[in-house]
């Protein structure tokens, strides 16, 4: 890596870091994002095992202190593709098969009609139990990891396994989490710690987050309308009912967006997720702590066939299995053909799809994601959205800007 570039103060915060010079163009991009947006981010990119940028600014919290190196922000569904990180290890090392019953490992799971449940349909969300909604009657039984996995297990799922696709926009990190619970013997939390981010040397990649971390946590800071008051959420559920619902009933779409809402909108989950509550319960589809650097690293093992910096997690042959596109149809939850592989989808640049990368998204804009293809990966954290309710451009344009340095690298060794 280059040495030090510290780029000059913009707008309403810092912008500090580190950045190869072949990546200038993504320290231009983060720096004009800084300037359009309050709250603070961080990025980092990995290119062939090496840490080619790894940028953050803004300001962490209301009193306007400065994002630091180590802070870290909550980072919703982004959170998944670590969950998903967890299960495959277990894959890799022949203790879970993905074309094994769910049951085979959970066997309270095989009732309701989901004895053929794989663990494929989970990891691509051909289950059927993207229902949450239906199954709490309040969030803060989120906090609760056994009456979370009791209560799925005796659940009847919305369609037979495979003939169908919703997005287990919350379901998904107990599903999964609860696999790996019960062949690892270790709680997903603390696997997650032993298994990924210690070997990783990943000081940032937390389910929840211990108290003595707390300090590094950059508050989540309002979203536009999504955000403002005292029930962020449930100002973001009535605009999904009113607004996609006139325009899906203009085009006499058959989707229902009741079933949005019960994938992603539990009860009181603003007074879980909102709050210091998050901290305190592993949510793994949805609470992961991180610093753009560890997300960015987790990701750099995959694109490197599963090795980074001499640590080898995982197989080349189940990174390949891992990335291969399983559901193509549309999405029942997002409405959109997400592509899903083995628990991570789609990765768009501004400038359309990268064909071969996957990872995962989460609400706000952040997100993290390989390319094993190109061996690079990419991960951004922040403490504010900039867009939709489901996240923004910020990712898309970094994105943008990663790809032609990448390229622009691989001419010049052509060239070499």
């Amino acid at each position: 890596m280059s040495g030090p570039l510290t780029l000059l103060s913009c707008g309403g915060g810092h912008v500090d870091g580190y950045v190869h010079p072949d990546f200038s163009a993504v320290a231009g991009a983060f720096r004009q994002q800084m300037r359009r947006t309050s709250g603070g981010a961080a990025v980092a990119v990995y290119q062939h095992g090496e840490l080619v940028v790894d940028l953050w600014g803004g300001t962490r919290n209301d009193e306007g202190d400065p994002w630091q190196r180590d802070t870290m922000a909550m980072c919703f569904s982004t959170t998944k593709g670590l969950t998903s990180t967890a299960l495959h290890l277990l894959a890799d090392r022949g203790l879970v098969d993905y074309r094994a019953p769910v049951a085979s490992y959970w066997p309270e799971f095989a009732v309701a009609g989901k004895d053929k449940v794989t663990v494929a349909h989970l990891l691509t969300h051909s289950a059927g139990m993207h229902r949450i909604r239906s199954v709490i009657d309040n969030a803060d039984r989120m906090l609760d990891w056994d009456y979370m996995v009791d209560s799925l297990a005796k659940s009847e799922p919305a369609y037979r396994a495979g003939t169908n696709t919703g997005y287990h926009a919350l379901t998904y990190g107990w599903l999964v989490g609860e696999i790996v619970r019960r062949v690892s013997g270790k709680p997903l939390d603390r696997f997650v710690q032993d298994e990924i981010a210690r070997p990783l040397d990943a000081d940032g990649l937390f389910l929840g987050c211990p108290p003595e971390h707390r300090h590094r946590v950059a508050p989540l800071r309002p979203m536009g309308r999504v955000m403002v008051g005292p029930r962020p959420l449930r100002v973001m559920q009535r605009q999904i009912g009113e607004q996609v619902g006139r325009a899906l009933s203009i085009v006499h779409s058959p989707l229902n967006p009741r079933r949005m809402i019960n994938a992603l909108v539990p009860r009181g989950i603003e007074d879980v997720l909102f709050t210091g509550d998050a901290m305190d319960a592993p949510i793994p589809a949805a609470n992961g702590f991180f610093t753009a650097r560890s997300l960015a690293k987790m990701y750099a093992m995959i694109a490197g066939q599963g090795v980074v910096d001499g640590a080898r997690l995982l197989s080349p042959d189940t990174v390949e299995q891992m990335g291969r596109i399983r559901v193509w149809r549309r999405d029942l939850v997002l409405v959109i053909p997400m592509r899903w592989r083995l628990g991570y989808h789609l990765v768009a640049t501004t400038r359309g799809l990268v064909p071969d990368a996957f990872g995962h998204f989460g609400f706000g804009g952040s997100g993290g994601w390989a390319d094993p293809t190109r061996d690079i990966s990419v991960a951004m954290v922040c403490n504010r959205g900039a867009g939709s309710p489901v996240g923004d451009l910020r990712l898309l344009q970094l994105g943008t800007a990663v790809m032609s340095a990448a390229s622009g690298r691989t001419r010049d060794r052509v060239a070499a």
